[in-house]
């Protein structure tokens, strides 16, 4: 399998950001969380293919692009359905599988089949659970950082706080995250990229 470079990614980017505003959100919210992944992945015990998980952080919100209208408005109505949009996004690119469920399995802890009915979701009915240790990986690394306006870090305590919203399930599963891959050295990356820490 041929991962694509950081090079062709960011003209992936490049070629669906609405705007240079929409670019520069998305595109270093997914260098953030690269940068938060690879933090991690020298902890790890085993084996995990760092060039899958590299790819898969810069390219898992690409689908965010798709939900922003002619003016620059982002619909935050349908967020939801960033991860959808983005796997299909890249299917057209003619992307393997393997690239596009990193789009599509990355929300949250995780959506079952079961919350996407429970909650209404605009979403086809699946579960978009992260499995293999990279899908892993990039899901929990996306946790620690939002495209809010501004743009902030979160702790792993304001994550805990924010998903419990979704059900105690949720907590635990961010728990059994934390336990595996452990908490990312936040304050050299808030310097670097000058978000904040919430």
């Amino acid at each position: 399998m041929e991962i694509p470079t950081d090079d062709e990614i960011r003209a992936l980017h490049e070629k669906h950001a609405p705007t240079p505003e929409a670019f520069e959100r998305v595109h270093t919210h997914c260098r953030i969380v690269c940068a938060i992944a690879e933090q991690l992945l020298d902890r790890l015990p085993r084996p995990v293919d760092r060039a899958l998980v590299r790819a898969g952080c810069l390219l898992h919100d690409i689908g965010v692009y798709r939900l922003y209208d002619a003016a620059g408005r982002l619909d935050g109505t349908n967020y939801i359905r960033h991860g959808v949009l983005g796997e299909e996004l890249l299917r057209k690119e003619g992307l393997p599988e393997v690239f596009c469920r990193f789009c599509s399995h990355h929300t949250g802890t995780g959506l079952t089949r079961d919350d996407v009915v429970r909650q209404h979701l605009p979403l086809p009915i699946a579960d978009y659970l992260a499995e293999t240790d990279e899908e892993r990986l990039v899901m929990y690394a996306d946790k620690f950082h939002s495209k809010s306006t501004p743009p902030v870090f979160k702790t792993p305590a304001t994550f805990a706080r924010q998903v419990l919203r979704y059900g105690e399930e949720k907590v635990e599963a961010f728990d059994v995250l934390r336990a595996e891959f452990g908490d990312p050295d936040l304050a050299p990356l808030s310097a670097d990229f000058g978000d904040a820490i919430t």
